[in-house]
């Protein structure tokens, strides 16, 4: 969550559209602009909006993100029948693993208690958790992952990191200006603050890369190297 006003960044970008009584370009239009960045942000770097909270699993092995849940990021550990008592770690499995050694691992003994969770990227709001959940009393587990933003308002301030303020400004330019495709010039404008947000994007996820602490644990499987 920002703390940078919307209003503040609306106001910059009429400035330097040389618009600022928002006549060319209406503040609600602007707003609506700044909110599809905040998106466009998380679709490019789903750890700009990340949610870490205990969630109650359901009965079986088949799950579900939370509603604003966009893709899973990891599963922590099991929190208990309260989702407030920490309890044993839950790794990760490949499926073809669990299939090979436990094929009724789906039908297997009940437990409220996570041992594995099972994910894939074609399939992003879905995930499977070993043992299956029993029908009743099914256990919670600390969940990781990344939330569509919340619209910003007129009013308040930006529902992303301030970080980011350079990048909601550069794509409010950008799609401002390509509302006048009939002027090269403004064409031209419009590729060059495109060009400008999304060269910063990249830019930041190299640049946690580089500093990412798992990149040098000796042996880690959870290690990934940017390219």
């Amino acid at each position: 969550m920002g703390t940078i006003t919307t209003a503040s960044i609306i106001a910059s970008a009429a400035t330097l559209l040389q618009d600022e009584t928002n006549i060319r370009w209406p503040q609600a239009e602007l707003l609506k602009w700044l909110n599809d960045g905040q998106r466009e942000i998380v679709s490019y770097k789903p750890n700009t909006s990340v949610r870490n909270v205990a969630v109650q699993l359901v009965a079986g092995t088949k799950q579900t993100l939370p509603a604003d849940g966009i893709s899973l990021i990891d599963i922590v550990r099991n929190m208990g029948s309260n989702g407030a008592t920490p309890g044993r770690s839950v790794r990760i499995v490949m499926r073809e693993i669990l299939d090979a050694q436990i094929p009724d691992w789906h039908t297997a003994t009940a437990a409220a208690a996570a041992k594995h969770y099972i994910y894939s990227l074609l399939d992003q709001k879905t995930f499977y958790v070993y043992p299956p959940q029993p029908s009743s009393a099914q256990g919670y587990v600390e969940l990781v992952y990344s939330a569509a933003p919340t619209d910003a308002l007129l009013s308040g301030a930006i529902t992303v990191d301030d970080i980011y303020q350079t990048v909601l400004l550069d794509y409010i330019l950008f799609r401002a200006y390509g509302k006048d495709i009939e002027y090269a010039a403004d064409v031209a404008r419009s590729q060059s603050y495109q060009q400008s947000y999304l060269a910063t994007l990249t830019g930041k996820a190299k640049g946690e890369a580089a500093i990412n602490p798992n990149a040098n644990a000796p042996a880690n499987p959870n290690s990934m190297k940017q390219r």
